[in-house]
């Protein structure tokens, strides 16, 4: 179907539902979480063979996670005409939609994108076009279909979701262009383009983010999370720790907590060269092993590891420019450096995103000392400081503050108008009705003097 056909069907769906309720956008909301909720199973396994990437079993638990954290941070929010007042200011906000949304999803989320997606989208009774990645084109297309069906089953116009069929870079770039709004989620490459489409874009920058351990954490409770945060999915989630910088003076102990955390560590130099010859080829990561099992990792550099490994770790003595293993890898691998100070480690984490990227998008810190809390905070160019928890925390679950979002933007760090997730709040016009107040207007002499 052309790109302008696919842009009309979901105008008139959008006419169809203009009048709709709060309570009947809900509804809808409710009912695309529900279908992928019952389908998580069937889905992760058609991604995973599809892709080739990822754990079956971790993409279960993103499907159901995702359609339940979702719908439950949704389902009281106002998001239909008048959303709040403000008597004392004299301010009474009302939502409008933005339109037609164009999504660019990747092949690492191919379903939890499209739905967190859809359910921002059609929260502001937005309709959603989704460009899915050729690698996972198939999967993409069964999950929109899911909730197409959930649409009619409750007379909603199913066009409110549609999906482009044999994507291409052309058909991408005519979405962006037609569309109200572009949601891109993707590599840097993507998210220019969405801001060069000449429509208003949210776009994410790569993640790679660094993590520190301070000396005065939990030894086996920070490698327990960090399991959790490189583990999951095969490390293909972009905000999962690649670097964790770690106290010298502690790096026996550690290493001891990583290993009966699950972790194998590998520290000697010759391994370490074997991975990242194995890892990296001319400067460019081993696309073919991307997502991959950690003894499929391994094997593919000559190390031996047991064969139910879920993550490895290696010892460097450089990062950033000095070190391709800095970079985003994308795989169940952790890279560990020590340092003496807490501020140098600091300064580690800054070079290392700066140098081989992540910077804008998440960093973690495991530490009990409010002060270093604070000065990590305005030391790291980060939208997301995740204190004492996975990083992939930065999702926003219910264990934080955070609102849930399948797109993280990094702000002008990482070349995006945003930093923070992006909401469902970021998918509506919201005007102001602004009523008169009885005040006086500042008095200059009062302020500047004569």
């Amino acid at each position: 179907m052309a790109i302008q056909q696919l842009i009309d069907n979901a105008r008139k769906a959008l006419e169809q539902i203009k009048d709709y309720t709060q309570e009947q956008v809900d509804t809808l909301v409710y009912e695309s979480a529900k279908i992928i909720y019952e389908n998580a199973a069937y889905l992760a396994k058609m991604a995973v063979v599809e892709t080739g990437m990822g754990s079956e079993e971790d993409k279960i638990c993103k499907n159901t996670d995702t359609a339940v954290v979702f719908y439950d941070y949704l389902k009281d929010k106002k998001s239909v005409g008048i959303i709040r007042e403000i008597p004392e200011e004299g301010i009474i906000e009302v939502a409008h939609p933005v339109g037609v949304i164009a999504a660019i999803t990747p092949a690492t989320n191919p379903t939890v994108t499209p739905l967190g997606n859809f359910m921002h989208a059609v929260k502001g009774k937005n309709a959603l076009v989704v460009t899915p990645s050729p690698r996972a084109e198939k999967t993409t297309t069964e999950t929109i279909n899911l909730i197409r069906h959930a649409l009619v089953k409750n007379d909603a116009p199913a066009d409110l979701i549609q999906v482009v069929e044999n994507t291409s870079i052309q058909k991408s770039q005519e979405l962006m262009a037609l569309a109200d709004l572009v949601l891109a989620t993707g590599s840097a490459g993507l998210t220019k383009a969405a801001y060069s489409s000449g429509t208003p874009a949210y776009g994410v920058g790569p993640g790679n983010p660094p993590v520190i351990l301070d000396r005065d954490y939990d030894l086996e409770a920070a490698a327990a999370m960090t399991v959790v945060a490189v583990g999951s999915d095969n490390g293909i989630l972009c905000d999962g720790d690649n670097l964790l910088l770690y106290p010298l003076e502690l790096e026996g102990p550690f290493f001891a907590a990583l290993r009966k955390a699950g972790f194998v560590v590998f520290e000697q130099k010759a391994d370490v060269d074997k991975f990242r010859e194995a890892m990296f080829h001319n400067g460019k990561i081993n696309a073919d092993l991307l997502g991959k099992d950690a003894s499929v990792l391994a094997k593919a550099a000559g190390l031996a590891v047991p064969a139910a490994t879920k993550v490895i770790a290696f010892k460097i003595e450089a990062i950033g420019g000095k070190e391709i293993l800095s970079q985003e890898i994308m795989g169940p691998v952790l890279v560990l450096k020590s340092y003496g100070l807490f501020e140098e480690a600091v300064d580690l984490a800054v070079t290392n995103m700066l140098e081989s990227g992540g910077v804008g998008h998440t960093a973690g810190v495991f530490t009990n000392n409010q002060e270093h809390v604070r000065y990590a905070g305005e030391k790291i160019p980060v939208a997301r400081l995740l204190i004492n928890q996975p990083t992939p925390d930065a999702w926003g679950p219910a264990t934080n503050g955070l609102s849930p979002a399948v797109s993280e933007s990094c702000g002008t760090w990482g070349n995006n108008i945003l930093a923070g997730n992006v909401d469902y709040i970021h998918l509506l016009n919201v005007s102001k009705i602004v009523l008169p107040l009885d005040k006086k207007a500042p008095d200059p002499v009062r302020i500047f003097g004569k």
